[in-house]
């Protein structure tokens, strides 16, 4: 895209923001769950944020969401909810206007959420078999990769997950089909993991995101090592979403966030503007989330 189309389109994508509220009522008011998830999400002054100010700048998640409010206008207002999985599907169903950048997107959540995508499948999204250093041998016997499908049939091993949570439709899918020989869930609240569980020796394993694992280990040193071990089935295929409840305020705040994805798309400082954000990555995912921007910055509303 030339210098001149780009400088029309981010104009087009501009108008096309003011427009998506010039006829509301009242002013546009986003409402979105937190939740302490480091490195992805990540509470600077240990306690969730009160306004985009108090975001992190660098997750995955934090770092992004600040993005996309930068792309919004000023006039739409942004509030924070702490809550676990559970509780924010309960407010979304009530018909509050609610939004989540943690959710995947799946068939039976698309029933009380729209959804829009974000971000391509990145290696940084891989899923891991994360398990105690010292049982490290018991799961690396056979010399090869890690198969979740052959995991789910080793009776003398325990799993435990998080409960509500989703990995993927690949992965979702083994854990349905294997019914009682799937690993127990556990509500986990406000967090994302069970690493502390694991740690403790509740269970012999659990499936999380090695930059997860590793910052948990960074900040929580002290204990038995865990180490993580990739899955064949692991590798991330999915398109990371935002998600709003099925509501008319969810809706329109919904069109506000796939607006601010295509407003960053097509800003003439998108280079730069990721490079704050991500820093280092690799160059198969800069290369991917490069592909990814062009085509957002080319394509029309992207939502479910």
């Amino acid at each position: 895209m030339g210098r001149r189309g780009l400088r029309t389109a981010f104009a087009a994508a501009a108008l096309a923001l003011a427009a998506t509220w010039a006829n509301a009522d009242t002013p546009l008011t986003i409402t979105w769950l937190v939740m302490e998830m480091p490195p992805h999400f990540s509470y600077p002054e240990h306690r969730p944020p009160k306004e985009p100010a108090d975001l992190g700048q660098h997750g995955e998640i934090d770092g992004l969401q600040r993005l996309l409010i930068a792309q919004m206008p000023a006039t739409v207002e942004h509030r924070f909810t702490e809550a676990g999985l559970a509780r924010f599907e309960s407010m979304a169903r009530q018909g509050e206007a609610v939004c989540s950048m943690f959710h995947v997107r799946t068939p039976e959540r698309l029933q009380w959420l729209h959804f829009t995508h974000l971000l391509p499948p990145m290696d940084s999204r891989d899923v891991h078999v994360v398990v105690r250093l010292n049982a490290l041998p018991r799961f690396t016997e056979s010399g090869q990769t890690l198969q979740l499908s052959e995991l789910l049939r080793r009776k003398e091993l325990t799993g435990l997950l998080p409960r509500e949570r989703s990995y993927g439709r690949r992965i979702d899918g083994l854990l349905q089909a294997a019914g009682d020989a799937a690993p127990k869930t556990v509500n986990v609240g406000h967090n994302m993991h069970v690493l502390p569980m694991l740690r403790a020796g509740r269970m012999d394993y659990t499936l999380e995101y090695p930059s997860v694992l590793a910052e948990y280990l960074r900040t929580n040193p002290d204990g038995p090592p865990l180490t993580a071990l990739p899955l064949v089935e692991g590798h991330s295929t999915n398109l990371a979403t935002a998600a709003c409840s099925r509501s008319p305020a969810g809706r329109q705040a919904i069109e506000a966030i796939d607006a601010a994805v295509r407003s960053l798309a097509r800003s003439p400082r998108r280079d730069a503007l990721i490079r704050e954000w991500r820093g280092t990555m690799s160059d198969a995912d800069r290369q991917r989330l490069n592909d990814y921007m062009n085509e957002r910055a080319r394509n029309g509303p992207q939502i479910e």
